[in-house]
This record gives structure tokens, sequence and C-alpha cells, in this order.
């Protein structure tokens, strides 16, 4: 059984400074509470963070990298604009204090059989990669074998955005193989299977994914992983989580656009809106005139600068709104491709 668990080690934060007041101005109400009104761009960026290691049977048992960390900023896509993705990740601790799995955390490392055989290491297989961790309850069951052929279907879009993609349960890598032959046969579409699935029979990497309780798993008839969507980053930061419960089907053509959202957000400094890009269709602009020129658009991240959104993306559009706060600013479609 495991019975260990995942160690954290906490890196020391530097003592903020004062905010300047445009960066006050261009950052959001949420994200001020949550900071206080005492902290500076240079100190964000100088954050620490917490390191996760784990000694599961299976795991790469290695406090986390961070000069690792840098290099992958360093080849990265990542937007260059201090006040943008630079600033808005480093609002992210890298790791938890009490060893739970968070949005912007590194995401544990780990080794594992699979149907395309071993990865000696989850990082270095996707290093400066994009990925999805994709998992399901169980092999033989009707709705992960529909799940698995949605996502062989979508596997080409995904990997011409450079983004890989992994599946997991708790069954053996054998089961897994016999398996695939019903996702096959079942699926409507013609389809290949060209992702591997990882065999996580010791539940070691369910376990320190949060899919799994270690406490209860071992009492259960059917330890069933949740249905669970990780999207990582090239530096190995978890940008997204979909939980399902074991009843519900996953939307692939969700997950896609996740990643599309997720990816211009790294590179452009950007946020999309809700229903992007089928968004803002229709909007005042001023003098009781209307315009539908921002179907798609996106917002400028809440962290740019004044200066940096007024060289970067001259143009954008101010929307007017009560409080007069000028926090909603967007950019055109074309504008960011």
């Amino acid at each position: 059984s495991i019975a260990n668990s995942i160690h954290c080690n906490l890196l020391p934060s530097p003592i903020p400074q004062a905010l300047s007041l445009p960066f006050i101005m261009n950052f959001s109400s949420i994200a001020l509470r949550r900071l206080g009104a005492t902290a500076t761009r240079s100190s964000l960026l100088r954050r620490g963070g917490i390191a996760l290691s784990s000694n599961y049977s299976g795991f790469v048992s290695s406090r986390h990298n961070y000069s690792t960390t840098s290099k992958l900023m360093a080849d990265s896509t990542m937007d260059e604009m201090e006040s943008g993705t630079k600033m808005y990740m480093s609002l992210y601790p890298e790791g938890s204090t009490d060893g739970g799995l968070r949005l912007g955390n590194i995401v544990p490392d780990f080794a594992a059989e699979t149907t395309h055989g071993p990865i000696e290491s989850f990082h270095k297989w996707k290093e400066g990669k994009w990925a999805i961790l994709f998992s399901h309850p169980a092999d033989f069951t009707p709705v992960c074998t529909t799940e698995i052929g949605r996502l062989a279907l979508k596997y080409d879009e995904l990997k011409s955005m450079d983004c890989l993609v992994a599946t997991l349960s708790v069954d053996p890598v054998k089961s897994h193989e016999e398996w695939l032959k019903d996702v096959v046969a079942h699926c409507e579409n013609d389809i290949e299977v060209k992702f591997p699935i990882i065999g996580d029979h010791d539940r070691s990497i369910s376990t320190a994914y949060g899919m799994i309780d270690p406490g209860t798993s071992d009492d259960q008839d059917l330890p069933l992983t949740i249905r669970a969507v990780f999207i990582i980053n090239p530096e190995n930061k978890l940008m997204l989580t979909l939980n399902y419960p074991a009843c519900v089907g996953r939307n692939t053509d969700e997950i896609v656009r996740c990643v599309k959202a997720l990816q211009l957000s790294y590179e452009k400094s950007i946020a999309t809106p809700a229903n992007w890009p089928n968004n803002h269709a229709d909007i005042p602009i001023g003098d009781g005139e209307r315009t539908t020129e921002y179907k798609g658009s996106v917002f400028l991240l809440p962290t740019v600068s004044k200066e940096d959104a007024d060289t970067n993306y001259p143009g954008y559009h101010t929307c007017e709104v009560p409080s007069d706060i000028p926090y909603l600013r967007l950019v055109k479609q074309e504008h960011v491709k």
C-alpha cells in the first residue's frame, strides 16, 4: 500500500515594496486584494515557490530543479513583456504548503510503463512542450471507451499545436492494450490511438496528482480515478484542471479550446473572455454607436501596464463601465495571431 506522502520545501519570499500607481490602476481588484498594496513587479518576479518531490514507487525522487525551469523559460514561447505573462505567472506559487496540486504548481515528475513503452521521466518526456495528462476511471467501461476515441480524433490537431497527450488509469498496460481494440472498433470514425496510455497499477501517479485518495483506495472494490484533465505548460506548471465524475464524459472540443486559449495567453499576455472566441459580437463604443469589429477579441492581462499596452497593442479598446476603472482592455483577434 502507499504509505508515503509528497514532501514540500517552502522557499522564502522577499518582503514586497510599494506598487507603482500605473500598475495599481491596471490591476484587477481581486488580484490587489490577494497581494495587498505592498507588492512590486520586481518582488513578484523574484518570488520563490515550493518544490515537490516524492518517494512513491516509480517516481523520480528529486527536488525540482529551478535552473531547469529558467532554461525552459528561456527557450519557450512565453511573451517577453515584463508586466504581462511573466508577472501574471509569478502570482501563482510553484508549490503548495499542504502537498496539494494547484494551478501554477510544478507538477510531480514520475516514471511509468505505457502502451508506447516506458517513460523514464514525465518532465523529460514533455520537455519544452505543452502537455495534457488525461485520466480515465477504468478500462472496458462505456464512457471511457468513447472519450479515448474522441481524444484520438483530436490528437493531430493538438500535435500541430505542439501539445503532447498522455492518458492514464490504474489498470495495467496489458489491459490497456487489449481494451484499445474495443476503443477503435466502437468509434464511428476511423481512428488510430497515437498517444501513450499509462498503467498506474500502484496508484502512485493518481495519488500524487490528487485523482485518488490514498487513505481510502485500498478499501474500495473498484478504486476509480476521477475523470481529470491536467494541462501543463512548457515549464511543467499546471495551468488548468478539469474534474468530472465517472458518469459524465468530457467534451474534447472544450479541451482543445482551453489549450488554444492558454497558449495564446502565454504567448501574447492576454486573457480570453467567456465563450471565446464567440464573444463581444456587438458592443457599444460611445456616442450611442455599436460595433461588431471586436467579435473574438481578447483582454489584456490585468498585470499589463499602460506603457506596455500602448507599446505592444496600440489602438486597444477600453470598454466604458460605471466604475470608470480602465480594466476592460480589448484587443482585436487579428492583432494577437
